[in-house]
């Protein structure tokens, strides 16, 4: 995840596509297990003739229309979506949200006076086809001598990498992994930039029947669609290793490496946007196939904060509000990444530079009474800030009294939060396409921590309830006590103010996720 920066400064694009801020290195990554780096699609899998159609029109935008849920009102509205214009895209019925494709430029105003239309909004400003190639390489390869040394120093029981990564002491999961690694029946939906299923750290825990591509809202299964393609980002296969890469001998080892994960995949490749159609996809194919844990390592694009205020951001915040409730009632426990830009949530206002990010941003001041971080901020989610390896918020981390539910490691610059060795670098270690590993930071890491221990929690406890789950989280939660004077670069300077007391605070929320809690309690 990657996103903003202070009260009055400009925030960075996104906290997917750039795991710590700008000049700090983001991943590296090396192949040293034997056999063949795995195969990937060379090419996103076929859309939708309807998709395919409006990608073409350059002037074709993209929406949602939120009607009461039900097939007799959108079949009823998409009469009038056809007279003003649009093509649907596909319906979800469930929870009343239509995807559709337009090139009249008055689509949204049209349709929003048609009885039974809540809601109705652009889902981005830049036309279908309007793409750009926005890839970041890797800034720093872990060499097979540092994966030679850590594979020597690993103990009775750990994998080769696990010497490598504190994070795991860090919330004791490797005490937990004593206990349990966690249930087979439990799963846990990564809707990010894709996994790679091939990889010997990820191929054990994969539940393929319930991945699929959500790119335009449509979800996909054919041709291993949920795969990050070439050249795109390998954030979510990191993601998906932090929660559970498997407990095999080599390689890393995830939170609850007994668990599955599955494929959701939202972002763009050639954009590395995460649309707010894609995303309600996401939501709603968790739900429909049993996932039990859904993290959301992303901002919702184009707008780092959609307000309500506003009838197009509304509809978004409306859609994708909708989606994440249903998946929550079909069981799933909905985890965030706070966002990466050191800033107070709590604000009563924030000065956004960055919206919309796929055309020309126009700065704005948006009050947070009004506009929300989507999904971060929605009621029931549970929003996870950053530490680094010296336990204290991470420089990046964005925080906030009463936003900030609770914490886990993301990492840090090794120069402000330098690891105990035989950990050498101060960020995550984990998976990466082709058989690879590397290292990122970020609330988009510290995120699934918070979901792996959500998944052993749903493992011991398999028939409780969303709220059951959520409240074991927080409850057995390692409190944390504010970080007083917080000076993360040692420079004589308050960075942020914490505000709030031990037992629920803005930097650290209820404190640290606590995995050994979640399978002995």
């Amino acid at each position: 995840m990657n996103r903003f920066s202070g009260k009055t400064t400009g925030f960075p694009r996104s906290r997917r596509a750039l795991a710590l801020p700008l000049g700090i290195a983001v991943a590296s990554a090396v192949a040293f297990l034997p056999g063949p780096a795995s195969a990937r699609p060379a090419a996103i899998p076929d859309a939708p003739a309807s998709a395919s159609a409006a990608a073409s029109d350059a002037a074709s935008m993209s929406y949602v229309v939120n009607v009461r849920p039900g097939k007799g009102t959108s079949a009823r509205v998409a009469k009038a979506i056809a007279k003003a214009g649009g093509d649907v895209v596909i319906a979800y019925d469930r929870i009343g949200v239509i995807v559709v494709h337009s090139a009249n430029p008055d689509f949204a105003k049209t349709i929003r006076q048609v009885k039974g239309v809540d809601s109705a909004g652009a889902t981005r400003t830049a036309p279908l086809s309007a793409q750009s190639d926005d890839a970041l390489d890797s800034e720093r390869t872990l060499t097979a001598a540092e994966a030679k040394a850590a594979a020597g120093k690993a103990t009775a029981g750990q994998d080769e990498l696990e010497p490598l990564q504190w994070d795991l002491p860090a919330m004791k999961a490797d005490k937990a992994h004593e206990i349990s690694l966690g249930s087979r029946n439990v799963t846990v939906g990564v809707l990010d930039s894709g996994v790679d299923d091939t990889h010997p750290d990820i191929a054990p825990n994969f539940d393929r029947r319930a991945s699929a591509s959500c790119l335009g809202g449509v979800p996909v299964q054919k041709d291993n669609a949920w795969r990050p393609v070439a050249k795109e980002s390998d954030h979510g296969m990191h993601v998906a290793g932090s929660i559970a890469a498997a407990k095999n001998g080599t390689g890393v080892t995830g939170v609850a490496p007994g668990v599955k994960v599955a494929s959701l995949k939202v972002a763009e490749p050639a954009t590395g946007m995460y649309y707010t159609e894609a995303v309600v996809c996401g939501f709603v194919w968790a739900a429909d196939h049993g996932v039990d844990v859904t993290n959301n390592s992303y901002y919702t694009d184009p707008w780092l904060f959609a307000c309500k205020t506003d009838d197009d951001q509304k509809a978004l915040v409306d859609a994708v509000g909708r989606a994440a409730r249903y998946a929550e009632r079909k069981g799933a426990v909905n985890v965030a990444a706070a966002g990466n830009a050191k800033t107070d949530l709590a604000q009563a206002e924030i000065l956004d530079k960055t919206s919309p990010n796929d055309t020309t941003p126009v700065p704005r001041t948006v009050k947070t009474a009004d506009c929300l971080d989507l999904p971060s901020q929605l009621p029931g989610v549970v929003t996870v800030s950053a530490t680094g390896a010296k336990g204290i918020k991470a420089s990046y981390s964005n925080y906030g009294k009463g936003v900030i539910d609770i914490t886990a490691p993301g990492g840090d610059r090794t120069e402000y939060q330098a690891p105990r060795p035989p950990a050498v670098d101060g960020r995550i270690l984990s998976t990466l396409p082709g058989g690879k590993f590397g290292y990122k930071g970020g609330t988009s890491m510290a995120a699934p921590h918070a979901s792996g221990v959500v998944a052993l929690l749903k493992s011991a406890h398999p028939h409780a309830s969303v709220e059951r789950i959520k409240s074991l989280l927080y409850r057995q939660a390692d409190a944390m006590e504010c970080t007083d004077p917080y000076d993360y670069d040692s420079d004589g300077k308050v960075d942020a103010v914490c505000e709030g007391g031990t037992g629920k605070n803005g930097f650290y929320g209820v404190g640290m996720a606590d995995a050994l809690d979640a399978v002995r309690k």
